[in-house]
């Protein structure tokens, strides 16, 4: 069956009863603990094999974590600058969804990097139902959606879904997002496509991958018009307002972008850094560090070339190939990418289509296989690597 013709059919049965109900929904929540437990023992154990542990909680909480909390104390006024003068990176490069919640548990009680933990958690919790519910949805097969689960918590940099970042939450509204399109309730697909715009820069990728649902959607049924088109639309304004509202703030309207840049050199070079990098790493490079993530960044690319031969739901197709196209077009730490990469659904379907046609052993061996290597790259570069994901 066709994309398109999986689209048209979407709606006939019920997907909570496709998925399995809350039978389906905890084994899914399952997988994710599973790997989580896993990850943070992998954590636990490379922390104390260094010369200065740093401890689980401090894991969790460095580099970006550290920012998001210092966001839910507030957004600053104007740009930074150091000793010497220079424009510095602050607060306002961070979208404001996940600091707003963290900001809201601390009023509850909990501490900054207690909440901050929180709603990683809980919002991984989203993420692993929205997953399942998603794979079920597409592949119109429950083994899909606990396929979907198992390869996107077990993938290399999944790790942050135990930690203070932003992924898990966006990772949660974008899978809802796509799923509430694909089944055609727009209402929450609206809503989830704006949270998605207020979590992360790449929210413009989800907020275009769901304006294609809509014009697909309204292709498909003339007399349904406005609701997938008034989701579009309120996904679509979320990143820009929130750009907008940084250069008022700061009385430039290019304001976010050069705190980027000159924070942590973020600019969109047309990719030219990242074919510098790979080029640089295949031949001269003895790192192993930057040669896995240049392999990695490979495989994604050849893992989507696949995808798209395969002609997976088109709003999919679109979303992630956007996504992809922001973070292989940017400059900035190379070794953050994976990273970015992990929401980027596209790349992942191959891996589902085949464990679902495949034999449950044969999945479930190279499955574990993948996460085995997957959770334990995830902890090393938080425990042992000395620099930021």
């Amino acid at each position: 069956m066709s994309a398109t013709e999986q689209e048209t059919k979407a709606p006939a049965v019920r997907l909570w009863d496709l998925a399995g109900r809350w039978e389906g929904v905890g084994t899914a929540v399952g997988l994710l603990a599973l790997t989580r437990t896993v990850q943070i023992l992998l954590l636990v154990v490379l922390d104390r094999s260094i010369p200065e542990p740093a401890g689980l909680r401090s894991n969790l909480l460095i580099w970006d974590g550290g920012w998001f909390q210092r966001v839910a104390a507030g957004y600053p006024h104007g740009y930074t600058y150091g000793q010497s003068g220079a424009l510095e990176g602050n607060e306002l490069a961070f979208f404001p969804l996940y600091p707003m919640l963290i900001r809201l548990l601390s009023t509850l009680g909990l501490d900054p990097g207690t909440a901050a933990l929180t709603v990683s958690w809980v919002a991984s919790i989203g993420a692993a139902v929205a997953l399942h519910l998603l794979g079920t949805s597409l592949f119109s097969s429950r083994r899909a959606g606990w396929a979907l689960v198992a390869i996107c918590c077990g993938a290399p940099m999944s790790v942050v879904l135990s930690m203070a970042y932003s992924e898990s939450l966006f990772l949660a509204l974008v899978a809802g997002m796509f799923v509430a399109a694909h089944r055609r309730v727009w209402w929450a697909a609206g809503l989830l496509g704006l949270a998605c715009s207020l979590t992360r820069p790449t929210g413009a990728a989800a907020a275009v991958g769901l304006a294609v649902a809509a014009i697909m959607a309204v292709r498909a049924d003339r007399s349904r018009i406005w609701p997938p088109l008034v989701a579009a639309v309120v996904a679509l304004a979320g990143v820009p307002a929130y750009l907008a509202w940084v250069g008022l703030r700061v009385g430039e309207p290019d304001a976010w972008f050069k705190i980027q840049t000159a924070g942590w050199g973020t600019s969109f070079d047309y990719g030219s850094s990242t074919i510098k990098f790979l080029k640089d790493t295949l031949t001269v490079a003895d790192g192993w560090v930057p040669m896995s993530v240049a392999l990695i960044l490979l495989a994604a690319l050849a893992a989507a070339g696949v995808a798209l031969a395969g002609r997976p739901w088109l709003p999919i197709a679109v979303y992630g190939l956007v996504a992809m196209v922001l973070v292989y077009g940017q400059a900035g730490y190379y070794h953050s990418k994976p990273r970015l990469l992990l929401p980027v659904l596209l790349t992942l379907l191959p891996a589902v289509a085949a464990a679902a046609k495949a034999r449950p052993r044969v999945a479930i061996l190279a499955i574990s296989a993948w996460a085995a290597f997957g959770l334990w790259y995830g902890a090393y570069l938080v425990a042992v690597w000395p620099y930021t994901i």
